[in-house]
Order: structure tokens, then C-alpha cells, then sequence
């Protein structure tokens, strides 16, 4: 059925855990992705650091080169699975520039320098793609992209990173401290020996300015996203959340609003948050990822699936690898950037949130009323207050959730309560997100 139709030659930059996967399923399926494709796909060179490391079995060890020129020149797409900035900025921008079409799973090189890549591949005629940048399988790249292309998003709010959503669900379901869940999720794979791009929220920043600049048509970069990390995640935060029924969840929150000054513009935001149990967002376990997408004409749409791991985010890059060779073989292109809204970006501090603060305080006639004045001051209003005695004689612990307010307000109060004689100590503030 194949045997006429023509041969398209792949270089791939990465033989991980997801470059294996790859080309072992391209090389088993080889038939049924040519007659997707319109074209034979094979793959005549892998680049590796290391000609003599261990291999997966699927890999054929005269196809490995330490030399990029032999990965790229004379390739039609180049697949690149290295990760990071460099050397895959300049490895991609090369093949770009000779219009050779990439597929990437590089999130950080993209949030870094995505309008590069773009300007590269529209200047050459290459495609770029980049499914399985952000969430993996779950093609909510493409969602952005082409399915939703009709509508007008507002907003994108989700679970992007699996390794913060394993060690969060270990916390809560299993009472594991924040140290014992992380040293879980590296003997299990799921994080790194250097896992501070995830847990420090910086991998699922990257992706909330993939998303944002793909949902409202503007460039935004990873320093456009405030970030905090799940470092400071203690198990009496999960027994608290679990006491008011709502679950803690790392969210990367990208919003079109209007601003203080009465103009349209975009925040962005990644930090952990409280999320009622009853939501689809609190019910995602494991390490596996959930986008909530809020259009004016669709409504709520969510995109579940698994995040990480080889074989889904293989099955990511191959779908960009099917259509690019598509493209290559029958003309066409991928969507190019589409930045025509060029909307500002919001001042954090403005976004308006709610606050559920726990604090430590002296057990004394009056505390409540010095505690309740703190708010007052920055113009931050109460919501419910819970108060019960603590372990420690002559403390109790107080438990304020706010109204919504704005960011800077609210860590404003943070602040003063830490500062009070009537607080001993503030023991966690955590945003609360009604998603």
C-alpha cells in the first residue's frame, strides 16, 4: 500500500526516555504512519553526548553521531528531545534556518525564546510544532491553536507539571511529609535528582506562557509568570485543606482581564491553591495533568490525560512528526505565531484572589479584634474565621479566609501578621481558587 509513496529522512537530537520512545514506535508502526503521513519516515541519525552510554534496545547504535551537522543537514524534520536552552536554541534555530521543520518538546526553550523560532521558521517556510511541550499527550496545543481558533478565550487555568501533582496527591492521601513524598517521586522517575524546575514552579511556568501567548494572541515570556513553588506544602496544610473540603493543587492561572487602568491585558500566575473537592481539577491524582479552557461561545472545556513519561509524550511528538511530514509531501504549513493582540501584561499585584491564612496566636481577650484591624488596614475583607486551641498552652490557632482582594493587599497583610505582637507565628498563607 506504502511502497510508492516517497521517504522522508528524520533527525532526532535526544535518545532519553522520550527519544527512545519515539523512534521505537515510529519504527514498529512504520507502516500505518506512512499511510498517515503520505510518506515513509525514517530515521537516519541520532545526536547523543555519549556514543557509549547504555541504550534503549529499540535503538540502532550505527545511527548515533555526536555531530550535529550529521543530525540536521539533509534531514527533512528534525525532532529535537534534548531539553533546556543550549545547546537546543541553537540546533533548532540551525535547522529553522535551513527550512527543515522541527518538532520540539523543549517548554523552556520556547517560553525563552519562542518568538525566535517562530521568526526562523516563517522567514524559511519550516514548520514548528511543539504538542508535547505542555501536558504531554493531552493535545491542548493544538486545542489552542486550531479547535478553539473560532472562539475568545478568557481564561486557562490548569495542573501542567506531573511531578508537583504526585507529590501534592502523596501528601493527601497518603500523609507523607513534602521531603518523604519528593524522595518518592524520584525513586518512581517522576522527578529529577534536581527537581527545583518543578517543585519551584518553573517548569509549569514555562508552560503557562506557552499557553497564554497561544489562548490571547500575545507574546509573553516565563518572566512575564509569578511563580511559587510547593516547597513549603507542610502535611498540617493538607490536614487543614482537607478540614474545609478542598484539595491543594499547583495551578498555572492565565487570565485575559481588565486592568486598574480600565485596559485589557493578561496575567499570569503559578503557585499552589486550594480547590473545592468536588471540582474536576481536585480529583486529578498521580502525575497526570488537567487544562480547564474558558471560552465566550464554548463555555468550559478540560483537557485530562497524562502529563509525563515516555510513551505519552512520544505519542505528542509524533502527531507533529505525522504532520509535518504531511505538510512536506502534500505543501501546507503549521499555524504560524498569532500575536496580533499585543495586550500588556498585568501587574500581579492587581490580580484579585482570596487568601486562607493560618496563624499562630497569643490565647488572650482581644486577639481576634488585633487580628481583624491588621486585615482592616489594607482593605482586605474577612470571609470566616475558625479558631481552636493549639498544643502549645497560651496559644491558639486562627484560621482567616478572605474575600477576593488584590494580591499586593493581601500579602500586605501577611506581612503586618507576621509583625504583630499578637501573632507568634503565621504558619502558611495559600490562595484560594474556586476552579
Amino acid at each position: 500500500m506504502t511502497q510508492s509513496l516517497p521517504e522522508l529522512q528524520i533527525g532526532v537530537l535526544g535518545a532519553g526516555t522520550v527519544g527512545s520512545q519515539v523512534i521505537r514506535i515510529l519504527s514498529e508502526q512504520a507502516e500505518d504512519f506512512a499511510a498517515r503521513a503520505g510518506a515513509r519516515m525514517s530515521v537516519s541519525s541520532i545526536l547523543v553526548r555519549d556514543l557509549g552510554a547504555e541504550r534503549d534496545e529499540a535503538i540502532d547504535r550505527d545511527l548515533l553521531t555526536t555531530d550535529p551537522d550529521e543530525a540536521i543537514l539533509g534531514k527533512d524534520i528534525v525532532v529535537e528531545l534534548i531539553g533546556g536552552i543550549e545547546p537546543a536554541r541553537t540546533l533548532v534555530l540551525s535547522a529553522l534556518d535551513k527550512g527543515i521543520s522541527v518538532v520540539t518538546g523543549n517548554k523552556a526553550l520556547l517560553a525563552a525564546h519562542g518568538p525566535e523560532l517562530y521568526s526562523a521558521a516563517a522567514a524559511s517556510g519550516a514548520d514548528l510544532y511543539y504538542e508535547a511541550a505542555v501536558a504531554g499527550a493531552v493535545p491542548v496545543v493544538y486545542g489552542l491553536r486550531e479547535s478553539l481558533a473560532g472562539d475568545r478565550i478568557t481564561k486557562v487555568v490548569g495542573i501542567v507539571n506531573g511531578t508537583t501533582n504526585f507529590i501534592l496527591d502523596a501528601m493527601a492521601t497518603r500523609g507523607l511529609g513534602y521531603a518523604e513524598a519528593l524522595a518518592q517521586a524520584q525513586e518512581l522517575g517522576f522527578a529529577e535528582a534536581d527537581p527545583s524546575a518543578d517543585v519551584e514552579g518553573l517548569d509549569a511556568a514555562a508552560k503557562c506562557a506557552i499557553l497564554a501567548s497561544l489562548a490571547f494572541h500575545t507574546r509573553v515570556g516565563i518572566d512575564d509568570v509569578d511563580v511559587e513553588g510547593i516547597t513549603r506544602i507542610t502535611p498540617a496544610d493538607m490536614s487543614e485543606a482537607a478540614y474545609f473540603n478542598r484539595a491543594i493543587k499547583l495551578l498555572a492561572i492565565a487570565e485575559r482581564r481588565i486592568g486598574e487602568d480600565g485596559v485589557e491585558g493578561v496575567a499570569m500566575r503559578v503557585h499552589p491553591a486550594l480547590v473545592p473537592v468536588d471540582s474536576p481539577l481536585a480529583s486529578v491524582d498521580g502525575a497526570f495533568n488537567a487544562i480547564v479552557v474558558e471560552g465566550e461561545y464554548a463555555g468550559r472545556l478540560m483537557f485530562y490525560g497524562q502529563g509525563a513519561g515516555g510513551a505519552p509524550t512520544a505519542s505528542a511528538v509524533l502527531s507533529d512528526l505525522v504532520a509535518a511530514a504531511h505538510h512536506r509531501v502534500y505543501g501546507g504549513h503549521a499555524p504560524r505565531e498569532s500575536v496580533y493582540a499585543h495586550l500588556p501584561i498585568l501587574d500581579p499585584g492587581t490580580t484579585r484572589t482570596r487568601y486562607q491564612i493560618r496563624m499562630a496566636v497569643e490565647d488572650r481577650l482581644g486577639v481576634l479584634s488585633d487580628v481583624a484591624g491588621i486585615f482592616a488596614r489594607h482593605g482586605v475583607s474577612i470571609q470566616s474565621v475558625h479558631q481552636r486551641d493549639d498544643e502549645v498552652p497560651g496559644t491558639c490557632i486562627i484560621v482567616a479566609t478572605t474575600h477576593l482582594a488584590r494580591e499586593a493587599d493581601l500579602k500586605a497583610v501577611v506581612k503586618a501578621l507576621a509583625h504583630s505582637e499578637a501573632v507568634r507565628e503565621v504558619t502558611s498563607a495559600i490562595r484560594v481558587e474556586e476552579e
